[in-house]
């Protein structure tokens, strides 16, 4: 229930305007990621990343459904789309790729990147203090999967760089 014209919730003290775009903030980013996996599933040569990309998008689709419903909980409008910048950037990468080729480890390397983005975005959240506690509460159970991911591409990311010489063959373990 908000105070009138504080914005500031009655339940945890926080910010509701705040945590509405810190939410919105995140849910775009998210939506990014979930395109960005999708986006690799095409590109892998690998079935077996292939199936973890469109898996991990899964995963984040559903972090973006519980975020969208806290912000309607607090009383916004959730964001429905991923960031003009990432669109872009994707816009890029098939042009890119038009002209260089594509490789399986070009595309980890992708991903990696985006996850480390996804997870610098996370980390910002946790430790924006003006929060309510159940908004932080709800990020950080939220956060393990983009927390594991970040890790999980990161390692597959240095594996076949530094193993592999450019490829992500069916040698390599995850």
């Amino acid at each position: 229930m908000l105070e009138p014209d504080s914005g500031r919730s009655a339940i945890g003290g926080g910010n509701t305007a705040h945590d509405i775009s810190v939410l919105n903030s995140l849910i775009e980013t998210t939506i990014d990621s979930v395109d960005g996996y999708r986006r690799s599933a095409q590109e892998a040569t690998n079935s077996r990343f292939s199936a973890e990309f469109l898996e991990r998008a899964s995963e984040r689709e559903q972090v973006v459904s519980q975020l969208r419903d806290r912000v309607r909980q607090l009383g916004g409008n959730p964001e429905d789309d991923g960031s003009v910048l990432a669109a872009a950037h994707r816009a890029f990468l098939t042009l890119r790729d038009k002209v260089t080729g594509s490789d399986d480890a070009s595309v980890i390397a992708e991903v990696d990147h985006g996850e480390s983005y996804l997870n610098g975005k996370w980390e910002a959240a946790l430790r924006d203090e003006g929060l309510s506690a159940e908004t932080r509460s709800l990020i950080q159970r939220s956060y393990d999967s983009v927390r594991e991911g970040h890790q999980r591409w990161r390692r597959l990311h240095e594996d076949v760089s530094g193993t592999s010489g450019g490829t992500a063959g069916g040698t390599t373990t995850y």
